[in-house]
C-alpha cells in the first residue's frame, strides 16, 4: 500500500489534479443529490397524505391560495354517495406574495378538525401540547418554523399581524407540515378575510369562507373515484383524489430528478475521464518498471491489482473530500435558510455511502484500461526503455 501511495504522487500535481475532478464531480452529486432527497421526501409525504382522501377547492383555485369558496358547500358535498366525513379548511400563505423562497413555500393551515379520527397521516407534538378546534388565539408550528417565527410554546408571536400564542411545536416529518402554522378555523377565516380585495371583503363575512375541503371516502370507495363525482355533482368546485397529486407534483419530480443528477453525471463522466488520462501517462512513464516486475515473476493479477487499487484510492480520495466539501455546503445553505424557514436540502446515509462508493467504483472503472495495458506491456520492449 505504501508502495502504491508513493506511485500516485510521483507526479503530486497531476494527481491532485485528478482528484479534484473526482472531488468536483461527487461535489455536485452531494449538493444535487441532497435537494433531489428532500423534494422526493416532500413527494412522499405528499403521495402519504393524498392516498386516501380528496381535496375539493373552487374551479379556479390555485395550488398555494384557493379562491374563496362558501363553507355552506358542506351539505352539498355531504350528499354526494361514499363521503363519509368533510372537513372545512383554510390555506393561506404565510408570507406575502412575492417573498422570495426556495423550497415549499410556508402556509397558514386552518380547520374544523371533523376527520382527526379517521386521519392517517400523523403528526408528533414533541413541545406543548396539540391544538384543540376551540383554542382560538393559539397555534402549533412546524419544525422549520421555529427559528423564522422565534416560536417557543407559550410564547407569543405575530402571524399576518395578528398576535398568537405557540401551544404546541410539531416534530420533524421531513415534508409539508414542517413548514406549516395550524390554527383554528375561525382564527385562519380572519386572516383569510383579510387578504381578500376590499369589495368582496364587505360582502361576506370572515366565519362564512373556507379555500377547499378535505373529504373523508367511505370504507371500500375509491378517492379517485369519488373526486370526479364531487365535480360532477356539485357546481362550482373540483374534486383531487391521489391520482391528481400524482399526476402534478411526482412526475414534475422525475423531470427535475432528472435533470438534477444528470449535472452530477457529466462532472463525474469528466473525473472519470481524467483518471483514464492520469493512469495511462503513468504507466507509460513506467514501462520500464512493469517490464522488470514481469521479468522478477509478476503475475498478471498482481500487476493489475496494484494499478485498480491506485486508480481506486484516486476515486476515494477525491469522493471522501468532495462528500467533505458538499456536505458542508449543504450544512451552511441549510442553517442560513433555516431563518427564513427555507430548508431545501436533505444530507442522507443514502447519499452519503452512495457518494464515496461510487467514486471509488468509477475510479476502479477508469482504470481497467490502463491496468489492462499495462499487463499487455511486452516485457522485452519494456526493459529496453529509457
Amino acid at each position: 500500500m505504501v508502495e502504491i501511495l508513493k506511485n500516485m504522487f510521483r507526479r503530486k500535481t497531476r494527481t491532485i489534479l485528478t482528484i479534484s475532478g473526482i472531488t468536483i464531480g461527487i461535489f455536485a452529486f452531494v449538493v444535487m443529490g441532497s435537494m433531489a432527497e428532500k423534494i422526493n421526501l416532500l413527494v412522499s409525504g405528499g403521495t402519504k397524505y393524498y392516498k386516501d382522501k380528496v381535496i375539493v377547492s373552487d374551479k379556479s383555485g390555485n395550488a398555494f391560495m384557493g379562491a374563496p369558496l362558501s363553507i355552506e358547500k358542506v351539505k352539498d358535498i355531504e350528499k354526494v354517495e361514499g363521503v363519509q366525513v368533510v372537513q372545512s379548511d383554510v390555506t393561506v400563505m404565510l408570507d406575502d406574495l412575492g417573498a422570495v423562497n426556495f423550497g415549499v413555500p410556508p402556509m397558514i393551515i386552518g380547520s374544523d378538525n371533523k376527520g382527526a379520527g379517521l386521519e392517517s397521516f400523523k403528526v408528533e407534538i414533541v413541545k406543548g401540547k396539540e391544538l384543540k378546534p376551540d383554542d382560538y388565539g393559539k397555534v402549533q408550528i412546524g419544525s422549520d418554523l421555529v427559528k423564522k417565527l422565534n416560536a417557543g410554546v407559550g410564547k407569543k408571536i405575530k402571524i399576518k399581524g395578528k398576535e398568537f400564542e405557540v401551544k404546541g411545536i410539531m416534530g420533524k416529518t421531513l415534508t409539508a407540515p414542517d413548514n406549516e402554522v395550524f390554527m383554528t378555523l375561525r382564527d385562519a377565516q380572519e386572516i383569510y378575510h383579510d387578504t381578500l380585495p376590499q369589495v368582496i371583503q364587505s360582502q361576506v363575512k370572515p366565519e362564512l369562507l373556507v379555500t377547499d375541503f378535505t373529504v373523508y371516502a367511505k370504507k371500500g370507495v375509491d378517492p379517485n373515484e369519488l373526486a370526479k363525482k364531487i365535480g360532477k355533482e356539485v357546481a362550482g368546485v373540483k374534486g383531487e383524489g391521489p391520482k391528481a397529486f400524482q399526476d402534478q407534483v411526482a412526475s414534475a419530480t422525475g423531470i427535475l430528478n432528472s435533470i438534477l443528477f444528470g449535472i452530477a453525471a457529466i462532472s463525474l463522466l469528466v473525473g472519470g475521464l481524467s483518471i483514464i488520462n492520469t493512469m495511462t501517462m503513468s504507466i507509460a512513464e513506467r514501462t520500464k518498471e512493469i517490464g522488470i516486475k514481469k521479468a522478477v515473476g509478476a503475475k498478471t493479477r498482481n500487476i493489475m491489482t496494484e494499478y485498480l487499487t491506485e486508480a481506486g484510492l484516486i476515486g476515494f480520495f477525491g469522493g471522501v473530500i468532495g462528500w467533505a466539501l458538499g456536505s458542508a455546503t449543504v450544512v451552511l445553505i441549510n442553517n442560513a435558510m433555516e431563518v427564513s424557514g427555507n430548508v431545501i436540502f436533505l444530507l442522507t446515509t443514502r447519499i452519503s455511502v452512495f457518494a464515496i462508493a461510487f467514486a471509488v467504483i468509477l475510479g476502479v472503472l477508469a482504470g481497467i484500461y490502463p491496468a489492462y495495458h499495462a499487463v499487455r506491456i511486452n516485457i522485452v520492449k519494456a526493459l529496453r526503455e529509457e
